[in-house]
């Protein structure tokens, strides 16, 4: 049976992406798996205040809460999903990742996801 490491590098190994965090929704890092000379602890503790933002514009427009955001930049994108209510996931790709893979990929396997933590 796999464990949360294992998921951590399977994601980080998926073509296009550049780094994986699994962080407490306090911002430390809980696992990584960088490809890249990014600071995990850098963006591990930037992730929390988006995520708070992004709860509040889920509640005041009634969409509840939040699950999963992408985020697309000039140099990729940045997808933060809630994995539990304490544990969120933080994935990195280049511009030219199948990102609509690995969203289906963290819908479809996020409960098997979380119940390994």
């Amino acid at each position: 049976m796999p464990n949360i490491r294992d998921v951590v590098q399977a994601l980080g190994s998926r073509e296009g992406v550049e780094g994986v965090i699994l962080l407490g929704h306090d911002g430390l890092t809980i696992d990584s798996f960088i490809s890249t000379g990014l600071d995990p602890d850098s963006v591990s503790a930037l992730v929390p205040s988006v995520i708070d933002s992004c709860s509040r514009v889920g509640t005041e427009s009634g969409r509840e809460t939040f699950v999963t955001g992408v985020m697309e930049y000039s140099g990729g994108f940045a997808v933060i999903a809630r994995l539990t209510p304490e544990t969120l996931l933080a994935i990195l790709a280049k511009p030219d990742a199948n990102i609509g893979a690995l969203l289906y990929d963290l819908r479809r396997f996020r409960v098997a996801i979380a119940k390994l933590l």
